[in-house]
């Protein structure tokens, strides 16, 4: 039986740092054609400031429209503050709620107007306020691979965030190359150190790279035991906080085509990923 590898599209991601504003219309028609696919999970919008994030601005009724639409696809939105996380739980149809934990220190700042002590103190608060919701916290590990700034960075420093994290409960855990700076062997060595060691995470992949230089972190990941991964249809998007220039995201097609070329089972509906890809086409292209 082949294995299974957990395929997450990302339209938040990919829509957050465009100029021009994307319809409700619009963003509501697209989540829907992605609900029909079979993703994992969809990255689908966000509740922090608007004056921050305006193309999330709408993330609201976006999820109100779809809410009584039948899905194997869970949705995720991403939360920066006790706030933003009372807003998603009102939410039946939000079964994550995503907050950037930023390994770089300066990154925290820039991204939450938190220190990571402060970020974690958030996390710790939405934590215990989530309970017994059915909802769940998944931690982004932001330039989880190094960072532009400068800042000290290390593998070691890494695990030991993730240790701080396993103590407090934390199930999910996304290593995320905000900037595109890993380098494989440090992906090798995360992945497998990480795995072997928090048997009770699951581990995900959130890798920002140019169109044609995914390849060697996914694989990478893979080969070290990571069975999730986000992307975005054509690598559409990028982190519009990192303050360097905007590098889009996995595309969602090269991970399907790579969990083919390994034999490993996807579970997507091909003909209806088909019709998501040109929604994303007319929408973001």
């Amino acid at each position: 039986m082949s294995e299974k590898i957990k395929i997450v599209d990302c339209p938040r991601d990919a829509m957050q740092g465009m100029h021009d504003f994307i319809s409700t219309d619009d963003k509501i028609d697209h989540l829907v054609k992605l609900l029909k696919v079979g993703f994992d999970r969809i990255d689908c919008g966000s509740f922090v400031s608007p004056k921050i994030i305006p193309q999330m601005s709408d993330t609201k009724e976006v999820l109100e429209a779809v809410k009584d639409l039948v899905s194997n696809s869970k949705l995720s939105v991403i939360v920066a503050s006790e706030g933003g996380a009372e807003r998603a739980v009102q939410h039946t149809n939000v079964d994550y709620l995503g907050f950037p934990f930023s390994i770089s220190e300066q990154f925290q700042k820039d991204n939450t107007h938190k220190s990571r002590e402060e970020a974690f103190q958030s996390i710790l608060n939405i934590s215990k306020m989530i309970e017994n919701t059915g909802k769940e916290l998944l931690i982004y590990f932001s330039m989880a691979f190094g960072n532009p700034y400068g800042e000290e960075w290390d593998v070691e420093l890494v695990k030991d965030w993730a240790a701080r994290f396993s103590d407090i409960g934390i199930k999910n855990i996304n290593l995320s190359d905000t900037t595109s700076v890993a380098d494989p062997k440090d992906v090798e060595e995360l992945f497998h150190n990480l795995i072997e060691k928090y048997p009770q995470i699951e581990f995900g992949a959130h890798f920002h790279s140019t169109y044609n230089e995914w390849f060697p972190k996914v694989d990478a990941a893979f080969q070290n035991g990571c069975r999730r991964f986000d992307g975005a249809i054509k690598g559409f998007g990028g982190c519009p906080m990192a303050k360097s220039d905007l590098i889009g995201n996995t595309p969602t097609e090269k991970l399907i085509s790579y969990a083919e070329s390994v034999g490993a089972h996807h579970g997507l509906n091909l003909f209806a990923f088909e019709s998501a890809y040109n929604s994303a086409l007319k929408v973001m292209g």
